[in-house]
């Protein structure tokens, strides 16, 4: 490793102290270690955000710290799995201190709020491309899959839908009376840690909504062999995006827009009771073919279900 990579490092990622006794080796070494607390699963996710494909040039640093960060430990929400560590891998055309600065300083402002180690990881020269590989753990036989849903459960979501959508509309040129909210959703989302902790214990299937509703859901129905159906006046949706639909008449697009990385998850009726989470409940798990949409009673299928790389 050259030294402008020590540098690099040095600089501005060996700023955090271990949080987790089970890091028993960070940053400096060839690997670091880690102890997994007995009757405990290892859960692994990778995320990678390219330029000009999954974020525009020129988008604040600090955000895309944040961002990066979010949408992994959003998957260890998924699957009910408390965060632990993670490794950082960054391609940068050039050593630029003031985006380093920036960027370290979103990425860590999230990572101490959940106490998550930034273990290793790696720096090279190339195309702007970032990843994360985050770990953390779950009670053996206790995470949540996209293979577990059953007839007669309720589909819920936590959060707002489609608000990530819209930010994505108005970072290309749509104009509303109020784009902060939507643009926050877009850039900084808020992964559902706590949400995904609790709902470990009563949900039967759950899956962050990354690529679309409809895209993300069709992942717990394929799995799970079943199908949905979605009630469309029940979606949450803003009042700006309520806004948006009536101005466009394009109802479909908070169904099939990605970014919100809100969780969607099934249970048993019985256990809505149980719920101290703000959540939705948008349709119900039944054994019909695909998901469908009721609206304005008449059931829809959407040909274009959410974003899909090498499509």
């Amino acid at each position: 490793m050259a030294s402008a990579e020590f540098d690099l490092i040095d600089r501005y990622f060996k700023q955090q102290s271990v949080t987790h006794a089970s890091t028993r080796l960070g940053i400096g070494d060839d690997c670091a270690l880690l102890t997994i607390p007995a009757g405990y699963e290892l859960a692994l996710t990778a995320d990678t955000m390219v330029e000009n494909v999954h974020f525009f040039a020129g988008t604040d640093p600090e955000a895309l710290g944040h961002k990066l960060l979010a949408v992994n430990l959003s998957d260890l929400a998924a699957m009910g799995a408390k965060p632990l560590s993670v490794m950082l891998a960054l391609t940068l055309p050039s050593i630029d201190q003031a985006w380093l600065t920036a960027f370290a300083k979103g990425f860590f402002t999230l990572a101490n709020r959940y106490q998550v180690d930034l273990i290793g990881g790696d720096t090279t020269q190339g195309p702007l491309t970032l990843t994360v590989q985050a770990l953390g753990v779950v009670p053996v036989q206790q995470a949540m899959t996209r293979s577990a849903a059953q007839v007669g459960d309720v589909i819920c979501m936590t959060g707002l839908l489609g608000d990530a959508g819209l930010g994505l509309k108005i970072a290309q040129g749509y104009t509303c009376s109020n784009s902060k909210a939507a643009l926050e959703r877009l850039h900084k989302p808020e992964p559902r840690i706590h949400e995904g902790l609790f709902l470990k214990d009563i949900a039967h299937a759950c899956i962050d909504i990354s690529d679309g509703l409809v895209a993300d859901l069709g992942h717990i129905v394929k799995q799970s062999r079943v199908g949905a159906c979605l009630e469309w006046d029940r979606l949450p949706l803003s009042s700006e995006l309520k806004n948006y639909i009536s101005a466009t008449g394009d109802w479909q697009m908070p169904l099939i827009a990605g970014d919100d990385y809100e969780l969607c998850f099934t249970l048993h009726p019985s256990k809505l009771a149980q719920l101290n989470i703000a959540y939705t409940p948008i349709g119900l798990i039944d054994s019909g073919p695909g998901v469908r949409i009721h609206k304005a009673s008449k059931l829809h299928t959407l040909s274009k279900l959410g974003y899909e790389h090498f499509s």
